[in-house]
């Protein structure tokens, strides 16, 4: 699509619109000359240009990509209108547009029933799902794996509530037996699990651990802000993308779910999103507000169920936008997100192959973690794969590629059969999240730009081949 053609259309079609309601003088200190903007039109240019292209194939380094076009002609649509989705009167359109999409959500996970909205992040959501977590089990802690988002100990200390990490397997997923050990001493109310953390892309065995919620009586809250949108593969038979699809399949059975459009919904910064299983739960948001219509007993403001007030009206219409051209179904955005999930197993067999790189572990979903092979110790796996780091990005950009990186412990390289000497605590390996389709497309590529980026390993010789 031509976006700045549709840009144009949206900024006509509100000039239209402001016109309907009939002309008005403009003050004339808010007059701005196009001459006066376009100097500062010209330096904002000039400024950002100093970007990250996370729109480019060659960025395979954090969990971020440009959004798409009709997001971003959604979003500057209502923008331009400045909708506020806090009350019915802030954004009557918008507001509609937001329990749409959030009904499209939860009939993604196949949640029966449900009470939700969109947030600014997911952090924000997250904190939303622990503090029903902490009025519906007061005095009791929250358990989530070492390896989840900091988000949730964080959270945790705003709210008051105790934390508990839990230690993981090799695989990076929760160790529910660690759980259950901790459910027997009744300090805990409320158990995290991830779907996609942030490291390696680890998911918690979900489906294992609703018998949990039945045997202690504790919330389970899915932290499904990266891995969520995954969802839409779960009527996969798990041959064809080599996952297992169960933990999709258990989040209706979960008390909350948390997932991220501004990642794999294709969104722009920021919108998040909180769904909750049991819609009584909004009693815990009542609150007065004597200048806002709130509480009516109806569905239509949405201010009566979240914690932040003001929310841009601009992130439902872009989201409501893009579903209507990519709907929440395996042949609409799902098959984006099969699209990834290959390119990740691509990716991952050509780092197999690679006599320069070694693969920390098989990836889940799309996020794939790895390091140089020339390296024998922690230390130099740290310093070579932050050399690489370095390297790729400091190119010309015709040529430049986009990594990260991610620290993991001494005992986790072992833990997956990798033999280095443990001479440093932790250490950082190569991280990428393949969040593109283009990805499937350029994995071979991919994995050649980053092999020559890695010292040449030693041969049996000892000695480096040219």
């Amino acid at each position: 699509m031509d976006i700045v053609k549709w840009l144009a259309r949206a900024a006509i079609s509100t000039t239209e619109w402001e016109a309907s309601f009939g002309g008005y003088q403009p003050h004339p200190a808010a007059v701005i000359s196009d001459e006066q903007f376009g100097k500062v039109f010209d330096e904002l240019s000039d400024r950002l240009r100093d970007s990250t292209p996370f729109f480019h194939p060659r960025y395979a380094g954090q969990m971020t990509r440009a959004p798409h076009p009709a997001a971003v002609v959604g979003y500057v649509a209502a923008m331009l209108l400045n909708q506020n989705n806090h009350d019915l009167a802030g954004g009557p359109a918008t507001t509609q547009m937001e329990h749409e999409v959030v009904g499209d959500l939860a009939a993604m996970f196949a949640m029966p029933a449900h009470i939700g909205h969109l947030t600014s992040s997911g952090t924000i959501a997250n904190l939303e799902a622990l503090f029903i977590a902490r009025q519906t089990h007061p005095d009791r802690g929250v358990a989530f794996s070492a390896d989840a988002h900091f988000t949730h100990e964080r959270m945790c200390a705003l709210l008051g509530m105790t934390a508990y990490p839990v230690p993981t397997d090799t695989h990076g997923a929760i160790d529910l037996a660690a759980v259950e050990k901790l459910l027997r001493t009744g300090a805990v109310g409320t158990i995290v699990l991830t779907a996609g953390t942030t490291g390696v892309g680890a998911i918690d065995p979900i489906a294992d651990a609703l018998p949990l919620k039945e045997r202690y009586g504790v919330r389970l809250h899915v932290d499904a802000a990266y891995g969520g949108f995954f969802a839409l593969l779960s009527d996969d038979d798990g041959n064809a993308l080599e996952w297992d699809p169960a933990p999709w399949r258990a989040i209706r059975a979960c008390d909350s779910v948390v997932v991220d459009p501004h990642k794999h919904g294709l969104q722009p910064y920021g919108c998040g999103a909180v769904l909750f299983a049991d819609p009584a739960v909004a009693r815990h948001y009542r609150h007065d507000s004597p200048y806002t219509r709130m509480f009516s007993g109806g569905p239509a403001h949405l201010g009566e169920i979240t914690l932040e007030c003001s929310r841009a009206g601009a992130a439902a219409a872009a989201l409501w936008t893009t579903l209507r051209l990519l709907p929440l179904r395996r042949d609409g955005l799902g098959a984006l997100l099969a699209s990834t999930r290959r390119a990740a197993l691509r990716f991952a067999r050509r780092v197999e192959e690679s006599s320069a790189l070694t693969l920390y572990q098989q990836p889940s979903l799309d996020i794939v973690t790895y390091f140089p092979s020339a390296a024998r110790t922690v230390s130099e796996v740290d310093a070579v794969s932050g050399r690489m780091l370095t390297d790729g990005m400091s190119r010309d950009p015709t040529d430049s590629i986009f990594l990260s990186t991610l620290r993991v412990e001494a005992a986790g390289f072992g833990g997956r059969g990798h033999r280095l000497d443990a001479d440093a605590p932790s250490g950082r390996i190569l991280r990428s999240a393949l969040m593109k389709p283009e990805h499937e497309l350029c994995a071979d590529d991919l994995v050649a730009r980053i092999a020559a980026l890695a010292p040449p390993v030693a041969r049996a010789d000892g000695r480096v081949p040219r």
